[in-house]
């Protein structure tokens, strides 16, 4: 279920310097055709394939309700997933709220700026800015068994690069609640270091095209204790998107490079009740986004 991506033309705003970036790409003119002008919203289709945070490949085309913000103090990413919209991808994806498969899966990104908070300004060297960091993922899946709620908190900051490229990093501590009945559920357990990117390309065919991305180190966890070899303590994903924006519409695809996936061990023999598997959580997955912003 942690396949869900967000469109990638909106992770723009997930620094204060691509949000101004941005919102400068859009016309005066233009301005009032939102419903705010810092809370900015998109409905997007996403289709994935070869998705790897879990033991299995997964395809899915589903749809997804978007937003993020950058106002004074206040930083905000987030992302609502309906997975069997279309009943489209692998199984237990149709019908949106029967007991099969997770009918919602949320991931939100605040950050509250210190520096603002308390009124003084902490930027040194190419730190611009700094601020209480969160990650929370929740996944509604059936039953305690099928779901997953996490929240990742620690320190963010934004890196001032001298150049066009856009740089923040958040490094977290994890508190695990459910798992999907993991062995590390209600515990502390590892840490992950974030690193977000965003790189303007130029116009193109009337839109602004952008490289942007963002890389996900996980480490330190017990999964793999106690003789659990289909599970790791890391794992690593890194994602790398060419966005097309316009006013209202954007158009991205996305190349994700998966290892060990969601924690599980490449090449590990597995058995569910359905005959033997190896896991394939290391290679490539891919995702292509329409989005309309309003």
């Amino acid at each position: 279920m942690k396949n869900r991506l967000f469109a990638a033309g909106a992770l723009i705003a997930l620094s204060y310097s691509a949000t101004a970036l941005a919102e400068s790409n859009v016309g005066s003119s233009d301005q009032g055709e939102y419903l705010s002008d810092w809370w900015k919203q998109s409905v997007n289709v996403v289709g994935s394939y070869h998705t790897r945070f879990g033991p299995r490949l997964n395809n899915d085309i589903y749809l997804e309700y978007e937003a993020f913000a950058h106002k004074d103090w206040f930083d905000f990413y987030g992302y609502l997933d309906v997975p069997k919209t279309f009943g489209a991808g692998n199984s237990n994806d149709t019908g949106i709220w029967d007991k099969n498969g997770s009918p919602l899966f949320m991931e939100i990104e605040p950050r509250f700026s210190i520096d603002k908070l308390t009124g003084t300004d902490l930027s040194f060297g190419p730190f611009k800015e700094w601020y209480f960091a969160n990650n929370y993922i929740f996944d509604l899946g059936p039953d305690s068994d099928n779901r997953q709620n996490t929240w990742y908190m620690g320190l963010g900051t934004d890196i001032d690069t001298h150049t066009p490229l856009n740089l923040s990093l958040n490094v977290y501590a994890k508190y695990q609640w459910e798992n999907y009945s993991a062995a590390n559920e209600n515990s502390w357990d590892g840490y992950r270091f974030k690193v977000k990117y965003f790189l303007p390309l130029g116009d193109l065919w009337g839109g602004h095209f952008s490289y942007i991305g963002f890389t996900n180190f996980d480490w330190g966890s017990d999964l793999n204790e106690n003789g659990n070899k289909s599970r790791t303590s890391n794992s690593i994903a890194s994602s790398h998107i060419l966005a097309l924006n316009y006013a209202h519409w954007h158009y991205s695809v996305v190349a994700r490079y998966f290892h060990n996936g969601g924690q599980w061990q490449d090449g590990t023999e597995l058995n569910f009740g359905n005959g033997n598997f190896d896991v394939k959580s290391t290679g490539w997955g891919y995702y292509a986004v329409i989005g309309y912003s309003f």
